[in-house]
């Protein structure tokens, strides 16, 4: 079984994906972990940002990798912290946004989602990832919520920073952050993560 989670940035994605997969048993999939970590490594390699072509070669010749203890690897290196680094918060949306990229990540987001049980979040997930997906959540919450979860995130940087970077955000994402017709639209704003990992939880159990 695939559930595939959307939703802006700051809704609780990744939370309760995480948390939802620990749950179940089911493996966590972190698409945003996947861009993050060829990020990594183009500036590792040497390959330029702007080089769509370079840059899925890349991509191909060197799969992302997920370890059950919740890992990120790609070429061998273990990137789980360094793909956290202000450096590819800043670079990763110029390699996301090259077609090319996009067409081989989410080939490998496919192979790893229907490898086994998967909890799959990020964008487009259930509308162009796994639309087979069988269970699909479209996570959403209030902007100044959003915020305030980023900012416990992101120590260092201030509450109308981190708004304007949301704002600009949601706009660079809108191409590719869509609510699938047959998705459950949650709204976390008032909610505990356990609050929302229930909600799914039952819409797995539907499910099966």
């Amino acid at each position: 079984m695939i559930v595939a989670i959307d939703g802006p940035a700051g809704a609780g994605k990744s939370s309760v994906a995480r948390e939802l997969a620990a749950r179940l048993g089911f493996k966590y999939l972190d698409t945003g972990a996947m861009y993050r970590a060829l990020t990594w490594l183009a500036l590792h390699e040497g390959v330029p940002l702007d080089d769509g072509p370079g840059l899925s070669a890349l991509a191909t010749a060197n799969p992302v990798e997920f370890g059950d203890n919740g890992s990120v690897s790609i070429g061998g290196d273990d990137v789980t912290q360094g793909i956290r680094e202000p450096e590819i918060d800043a670079a990763v949306p110029v390699v996301a946004r090259h077609p090319e990229v996009r067409e081989v990540m989410r080939g490998r987001q496919r192979e790893l989602g229907h490898s086994g049980d998967s909890v799959i979040e990020g964008r487009d997930i259930g509308v162009v990832v796994v639309p087979d997906a069988e269970v699909k959540v479209w996570l959403v919450a209030d902007p100044a919520v959003r915020v305030r979860r980023r900012h416990a995130e992101r120590e260092g940087l201030g509450v109308d920073e981190l708004a304007e970077e949301l704002r600009r955000r949601d706009e660079r994402d809108a191409v590719n952050t869509h609510q699938a017709p047959d998705a459950v639209e949650v709204d976390t704003t008032e909610l505990t993560l356990d609050e929302v990992v229930d909600r799914v939880a039952a819409l797995v159990a539907d499910a099966r």
